[in-house]
C-alpha cells in the first residue's frame, strides 16, 4: 500500500479491515510505499504491526506523468506500484497490492492462495462487459500500429486497486520498462486520459488471471468527476472500494455520506470516541497519536 496525507486516513482503515478479518493476522507483512519516512506514524498506530516503509522518489516517474482527468489521478505515488519490483527485496517474490480506499471484509489469505496459471503476472477481478474502447482515446484506435496490441489478446477492463502480483515474473520480464515505455508515447501522443490505469491496460489486459468480483467492489466514489453515490454490484462482497472521486471519509466529515460510506466507518481510527469498537490489537493512544498527523 501506498502512504501519504491526503489518503492517509483511508490507508489505516484499510490496514485496520485487513488485521480485524484475517485468520492469522499475525502471518499478514505490511509494505508501505511514501515519500517520506512514516515508520513512527504506523507504529504508533499499530504496535504489533510486522511492516517495512519503503520510500519512493517522485523524480522516479514524475516526468513520465501526463495530465489527467482529475489532478489526484496526477499523484506521483499512483505510480508507485509500477515500481515495487525495484523499491522490495529480491527476497520479495509475491504480494498483494491495494489501494488506500478501500476496506477488506473477508480473510486476506483467501485472496493471497490465488494461483497464477501459465506465465501470468497479475491476479485481478476483470470487467468484461464494461466498454473498453473508452479508456484509450479515438487517435489510439485508429493508429493500426499502437491498436495492434491488443490484436492478439481478448482484452478486458480491471482495476488496478487489487492485484496479486508475482514479482519473480515481473522482474524477469522488464515490466516496470513496458509501463514506462507507454508512458512515453503518452506524453508524445496522448493516447489516454486516466492517469496510471491505462498502461497497465496496455500491458496486461487479456493475460490476467481473473479473480472473482467479490474482491474488488469497486466505484463506491462515484464517477471521476461529480463522485455521486453508487450501489454494490450485485453478488457477495470481499472487498469494498471507493474508487473514483468521492472518498467515504471526506463525504462523513462534510455530512454528506452515500449509504454505503457508512460501512467504511467502523475502521476509521480518527476519532478517539470509536475507539470503543475497535480491535484489542489498537490502544486509544494510538489514536491521539495518529489525529496528530492529520
Amino acid at each position: 500500500m501506498t502512504l501519504d496525507s491526503e489518503y492517509l486516513r483511508g490507508s489505516v482503515a484499510a490496514v485496520h479491515s485487513v488485521l480485524k478479518h484475517a485468520s492469522c493476522p499475525e502471518n499478514v507483512y505490511f509494505h508501505f510505499i511514501a515519500a517520506e519516512v512514516l515508520n513512527r506514524l504506523v507504529r504508533s498506530t499499530f504496535p504489533s504491526l510486522r511492516f517495512s516503509v519503503h520510500i519512493f522518489r517522485e523524480d522516479k516517474v514524475i516526468n513520465l506523468i501526463s495530465s489527467s482527468i482529475r489532478q489526484a489521478l496526477e499523484n506521483p505515488l499512483n505510480y508507485a506500484r509500477n515500481y515495487l519490483g525495484d523499491l522490495l527485496d529480491p527476497c520479495v517474490e509475491r504480494v498483494i497490492y491495494l489501494d488506500s480506499d478501500l476496506v477488506v471484509v473477508d480473510d486476506i489469505q483467501k485472496l493471497w492462495s490465488t494461483k497464477l496459471t501459465g506465465s501470468r503476472v497479475i491476479g485481478a477481478p476483470e470487467y468484461c462487459h464494461a466498454n473498453f474502447t473508452k479508456y484509450f482515446t479515438p487517435g489510439f484506435w485508429s493508429d493500426p500500429v499502437m491498436s495492434r496490441v491488443f490484436a492478439s489478446r481478448r482484452p478486458c477492463y480491471f482495476n488496478t486497486g487489487v492485484m496479486v502480483m508475482d514479482l519473480v515474473r515481473w522482474r524477469e520480464g522488464n515490466y516496470r520498462k513496458r509501463i514506462a515505455m507507454w508512458m512515453e508515447i503518452q506524453r508524445q501522443r496522448r493516447i489516454y486520459d486516466l492517469g496510471s490505469l491505462p498502461p497497465f491496460l496496455l500491458v496486461f489486459a487479456g493475460n490476467v488471471e481473473s479473480i472473482d468480483h467479490r474482491w474488488n467492489q469497486h466505484g463506491l466514489g462515484g464517477d471521476n468527476v461529480r463522485g455521486s453515490c453508487r450501489s454494490l454490484h450485485p453478488g457477495p462482497v470481499s472487498l469494498l472500494h471507493w474508487s473514483g472521486k468521492g472518498k467515504p471519509w471526506a463525504r462523513l466529515d462534510a455530512k454528506t455520506p452515500c449509504p454505503l460510506d457508512h460501512l467504511w466507518e467502523p475502521y476509521d481510527l480518527h476519532h478517539e470516541s470509536s475507539m470503543s469498537s475497535k480491535t484489542n490489537d489498537l490502544s486509544s493512544a494510538s489514536v491521539a497519536g495518529l489525529s496528530s498527523y492529520l
